[in-house]
């Protein structure tokens, strides 16, 4: 049986995952990317800049829609991720990391670019200084950021702290850099068991601190999880520097 994509009328968008389709550890990741993207305005766009590129969520979606560009600049900090990432003439890859003071040197000569940015800016080690870079990279940005709100009850029941931000602390930040509309979106991703549920946590890419825990620990965690569910917590921001 395949994945089950449930649409609800509330904030949260839910989905279903089963035993047999492990292959795919990144479909909330794949979500955020497709939304991301339906948000831009224009068809075409000069230099699209993509922060935390991957193996490229953000550019075939960019591809789905039909919006073209003349130059697009794939960013991450792993030369694997990079390798997987759409190859083409007017494709350009940089492996920086984005939470170093000269990282960004190098992507803010223009600025009429587009700053793209999809499941990856809640990894930086120092959001204020990544953010002022950024600002200096292009026009106008979006952001889809994951929020501590991941994983909320299952931090709760195991007593961990998030270790990403915030919505309040995200918005803080990057309103001291640009004028921001914000939207914050939920998404749960149901199992058929918990066995499934923890194998997905550590094979996802989304942080749930379950590292922290020994196997005593994640087993007791395990029997008292109390949702058959895992939440995502998203911030979606449209951004214009000041």
């Amino acid at each position: 049986m395949p994945n089950k994509v449930k649409k609800q009328p509330s904030a949260v968008k839910g989905f279903s995952r089963f035993a047999h389709t492990y292959d795919q550890y990144n479909m909330i990741q794949a979500e955020v990317a497709e939304e991301l993207v339906s948000r831009l305005k224009k068809s075409h766009y000069s230099t699209i800049i993509d922060i935390g590129c991957g193996s490229g969520a953000v550019i075939k979606n960019l591809q789905n829609r039909s919006i073209t560009f003349d130059k697009f600049i794939a960013v991450d900090l792993s030369e694997a991720m990079l390798s997987l990432h759409p190859s083409g003439a007017n494709i350009h890859q940089c492996c920086i990391d984005f939470s170093s003071h000269d990282s960004f040197n190098e992507l803010c000569g223009n600025k009429e670019a587009l700053v793209l940015s999809s499941s990856a800016l809640q990894w930086s080690k120092d959001l204020d200084l990544t953010l002022s870079r950024l600002a200096k990279c292009g026009k106008r940005a979006y952001f889809a950021i994951f929020t501590s709100g991941t994983f909320k009850t299952l931090h709760e029941c195991a007593g961990i702290r998030s270790p990403i931000y915030s919505d309040k602390e995200l918005k803080k930040v990057i309103s001291n850099y640009y004028e921001a509309t914000f939207m914050l979106q939920s998404y749960q991703l149901t199992f058929s068991n918990t066995k499934e549920m923890f194998r997905y946590i550590q094979k996802s890419g989304v942080s749930g601190g379950e590292r922290q825990l020994g196997f005593k620990e994640m087993k007791r965690l395990m029997e008292a999880y109390p949702l058959d569910y895992l939440e995502f917590e998203v911030l979606f921001v449209e951004a214009k520097p000041f």
